[in-house]
């Protein structure tokens, strides 16, 4: 049997009120995220152009210690494994399982931003700061810029965590920790054109 115009059978999906608060969440967060990615691939096509512009000065292959990039690239993966647990106890609503998976995606993006730290701060002890040529001025807006994030997330874990013993496995709480979650994995995903771009595309 046909149902009359304007039940709710007959009315398009699209038409039928709004949307799950998650969806509505995830969708504006995808919308951030996407303007985030616009942000570095200007940071990128910079660095492409500017790469080669040392002015006399170091270049790539000169600053750039293969093994600790590597070490840095493995803890930044390895922690998006850790978050991908968080997201999965969160949604199990295993609330210590998810925060002891948090405070392992904490440790391991601290190391990879003190890595970070390290390398900048000798690259400035030798003379080759962000002001030596525009190849490091490019080189230190990407990398810089990725930190900076990757900063961010580490707040932002320490929000959640407080969040998850207060007001426990709350659906906003979930929400929220379903954005972090996307923030931190395009996190890893920029990070692997920095290192193919930047580090290897140097050695190459």
């Amino acid at each position: 049997m046909n149902a009359l115009p304007g039940t709710p059978d007959s009315v398009p999906l699209s038409l039928r009120g709004p949307a799950p608060t998650r969806v509505v969440i995830a969708f504006g967060f995808w919308l951030f995220l996407l303007s985030d990615i616009i942000i570095f691939g200007a940071l990128f096509a910079a660095y492409a152009v500017l790469s080669g512009q040392t002015d006399g000065g170091p270049s790539g292959p000169d600053l750039f210690d293969r093994g600790r990039v590597l070490l840095e690239t493995g803890i930044l993966l390895a922690s998006s494994f850790t978050c991908g647990m968080a997201m999965l106890a969160a949604s199990a609503k295993q609330r210590s399982k998810m925060i002891v998976w948090l405070l392992g995606t904490f440790a391991l993006g601290g190391a990879f931003l003190g890595i970070e730290v390290i390398e900048f701060s000798e690259m400035i002890s030798q003379g080759a700061g962000p002001s030596r040529s525009a190849f490091l001025s490019s080189f230190f807006a990407l990398v810089g810029t990725h930190g900076l994030h990757v900063f961010v997330g580490l707040l932002w874990i320490v929000l959640m965590i407080a969040q998850a013993l207060t007001m426990g496995m709350h659906e906003r709480v979930q929400n929220r920790l379903l954005c972090f979650a996307l923030f931190w994995h395009a996190l890893d995903i920029v990070w692997v054109g920095v290192f193919t771009i930047v580090y290897l595309g140097a050695h190459l």
